[in-house]
Formats: C-alpha cells, sequence, structure tokens
C-alpha cells in the first residue's frame, strides 16, 4: 500500500534527537517513506543547535532548566517544555503545517500540546508510548497517593486523545487495552530493534581490557533506577569476594548517578577495574561493546522494569553479545536463549551468572548466535518499519 503524503510533527521531551535511537529511527523511515518530518525536542551540550536538518528531518531543539529528581523539579521541567513545544508548535504550523503530532512520553502531558492542535485544527495524534509514566513514578519514589492518581489521569487523557498508539512491547499493548480502553486495532507494537546495517560488529581493541583477561560491558542511562550500583555491587562480589581479579569492566553512558556510582566503586574498592566512559561517539560505543565478553543489563525488578524492554538487550544482541540480567518479564521475552538471568534485585546472583558465563567460551558463543539470529530474524529494525508505517495509515485514515 503506498503511504500517504503528509507532513509529520514529533514531540520528544526526555532526550534530544538524534541522541533518541528510537525517534532517530522513527523519524527517518517515515521521510524515506515520503512524509515531510519535523521534531521538538530539548536541547543538550551534545545536541546544542536550535535549529538543523540531518537526513531530511527538521529539527527544532528548545532549552529547558536543570533536572532535579523531585516532584518540583519535574514540574518545572514539564511545565518549560509544554510552553515550548507548544511555541514551536505554533511556529512550523504556520511555515509549512503538520496532519498528525506523533508525541512521545515521558512525560504524559503532551496530549495539552496534541489535543490543542486536534481541537482547534483538525491535526490527528499518534501516541508513542515509551514508558508507563505511572509505574514509573512508583518506581522512583516507591509510593502511589495523589501524584500516582494525577499520573494515571494523565495517561488517560493520553490515550483517550490519540487516534492510534504505539507500543514498545506486548505489556504496553496490554496496558493501552486494560487502562487505555483502546479498541486493538488502535494499538501498535513497534520494538525498538537497532539498525543491523549500522550495529555492525568489528574485531574492537584488547587495549580496552586494561590487560585483564575478560571484560564485561555496560552501556545505558545512570540513573536512579536503572541498577547500574547492582553492577558495582556485583563486581565487588567478583573482584574482591571471590578474587576474580581478571575481570575488567567498562561502564558507557551518562546520567544523575554518575558521579555517586564512582563514589560507591571506589567505596567497594573496584574503581581500578571499573572504567566510566560517559557518552561516547557511536563508533567507539560500537568498538568498545565488541572487544566485551559479555553484556550486563542490571536493570532491578520493580512495577516500570517488568513490563519495560531495555534498549541495551537488543544492542547487545545486534553486536552477538550473549547477556547477563534480572529475570524480567519483557527482559525474557527480548533475549530468550540469549541470555542468563539471574534472581531479581540480587547482585551477588548477578556476579555468579556473569562467572559461569565467562568460564564457558562454549556457552557465550552459542548465545551470542542465538542473540543475533534473533534479531535478524524478529527483532531488528526492518521488522518493525511495516508496524510504524501501518499505525500513521491507520491515524490518518480519517484526515
Amino acid at each position: 500500500m503506498q503511504d500517504p503524503a503528509g507532513n509529520v510533527l514529533i514531540l520528544v521531551e526526555n532526550l534530544p534527537v538524534p541522541l533518541d535511537r528510537r525517534v532517530w529511527m522513527e523519524a527517518t523511515s517515515l521521510a524515506r517513506h515520503g512524509y515531510r518530518v519535523s521534531i521538538i525536542c530539548p536541547a543538550t551540550p551534545e545536541c546544542p543547535a536550535p535549529r538543523e536538518t540531518l537526513e531530511g528531518v527538521q529539527i527544532y531543539r528548545h532549552p529547558l532548566p536543570p533536572e532535579h529528581s523531585t516532584v518540583l523539579g519535574y514540574a518545572r521541567e514539564y511545565s518549560a517544555a509544554l510552553w515550548h513545544q507548544w511555541r514551536l508548535a505554533g511556529t512550523i504550523r504556520r511555515h509549512q503545517g503538520f496532519d498528525i503530532i506523533h508525541a512521545c512520553n515521558p512525560p504524559d502531558l503532551l496530549f495539552l500540546v496534541g489535543g490543542w492542535f486536534k481541537l482547534f485544527h483538525r491535526t490527528r495524534f499518534l501516541f508513542d508510548q515509551h514508558d508507563l509514566c505511572p509505574e514509573l513514578y512508583e518506581s522512583k519514589f516507591e509510593r502511589r497517593g495523589l501524584m500516582h492518581a494525577l499520573m494515571r489521569l494523565a495517561e488517560r487523557l493520553t490515550y483517550a486523545a490519540a487516534d492510534a498508539v504505539i507500543s514498545t512491547n506486548t505489556s504496553y499493548r496490554d496496558v493501552a487495552l486494560s487502562r487505555g480502553k483502546k479498541r486493538p486495532e488502535d494499538v501498535f507494537v513497534v520494538r525498538s530493534g537497532p539498525e543491523l546495517s549500522r550495529f555492525r560488529r568489528t574485531q574492537g581493541d584488547p587495549a580496552y581490557r586494561r590487560g585483564r583477561r575478560h571484560l564485561v560491558g555496560y552501556v545505558g542511562v545512570m540513573g536512579e533506577f536503572d541498577g547500574v550500583d547492582h553492577l558495582v555491587r556485583a563486581a565487588h562480589e567478583l573482584i574482591v569476594v571471590r578474587g576474580r581479579t581478571d575481570i575488567q569492566f567498562c561502564l558507557i553512558g551518562d546520567g544523575p548517578m554518575q558521579d555517586s556510582l564512582k563514589a560507591l566503586a571506589r567505596d567497594l574498592d573496584v574503581d581500578a577495574y571499573l572504567e566510566f566512559t560517559g557518552r561516547i561517539p557511536d563508533e567507539e560505543l560500537i568498538d568498545r561493546l565488541c572487544t566485551c565478553d559479555v553484556g550486563v543489563c542490571p536493570d532491578p525488578l520493580n512495577a516500570l522494569n517488568d513490563k519495560s524492554t531495555m534498549n541495551k538487550i537488543l544492542e547487545y544482541m545486534a553486536l552477538g553479545l550473549p547477556v547477563v540480567q534480572y529475570d524480567l518479564t519483557e527482559g525474557r521475552r527480548s533475549a530468550a536463549d540469549a541470555s542468563l538471568y539471574a534472581a531479581p534485585n540480587d547482585p551477588a546472583a548477578l556476579a555468579a551468572c556473569l562467572e559461569t558465563l565467562l568460564a564457558d567460551p562454549d556457552l557465550r558463543a552459542r548465545m551470542a548466535r542465538d542473540g543475533r539470529l534473533r534479531m535478524e530474524n524478529e527483532l531488528e529494525w526492518k521488522h518493525q518499519e511495516p508496524n510504524l508505517l501501518a499505525a500513521y495509515r491507520h491515524a490518518l485514515k480519517e484526515s
């Protein structure tokens, strides 16, 4: 079926593009299929330009206040984002117009922008649910209460405004059907599998091992509930408790917890074995991961993580890395036989799985093959793109 020509406006508040890999894959796929795509996103030191065009996609960036992990901090951040997104959306509409707004959460407040243009300008609205915000709040603050109830309300209003919903996995789709009261035909699963043409395995570089026999890799955000502290404690179990001084750890990424994680590594006397690279270019990231023996996903079991797909797992599999992770529902659905699964929230169990895998090169090779084939046959982006285009056809069908 020929995709309709149309103008698309994508709203994303959590990360800038092109650093947000999922949003960038969606945007460039739409552009290749004849859509004219604009994106509004935050500016960061890595992506400071207020406006630029990349691969045919127009990007508009806006400032945000400094990040603070408090209710007041989130209120300041989200109110500033909504103002800038509404303001820039008006500018884009005057200059070129748009037929559909594609809103990527968090937060579940972008329906205020999408709903405004849907109500007054007959624009279609597509909700791309990257996170379950009520579960995100519950996992971060370990409580529910009034704020949790308000987040449930915002989520419900977002679902109600949406002409179509994109879910990142089947757990999120189940929430859209049950909590969101959406019809099955309105919800499309579009996973975040990377483009294998851009995730090509290299020979790696032994220098990253720092003279040690094994290298364990982590890539991702270093936030409060991403579990990187579990990985640091697992390193302590291996290095200090079990005497495994032949293992080096490479932790790639950035986030608000990085300084405290470095302090924890010093306190546990493993800082000499842990390299924190910060955010690095994709070429170096891939080269470092290809040097690793194992990729770790230490996200702990909580209300959010159990239902969420961790992109790092898919990236490890794309590069032919076996995985160690806690036993979470969507983590197991993603990796299947390409991973070992530790008892949730137990760094010693995580360490035991790592030691088992590092001791068995044949097992590592088999799991690596299983993961790569799973990506090639089912999970990589080329298998997700048709569902994205189908969601757009559905959302635009009455326009």
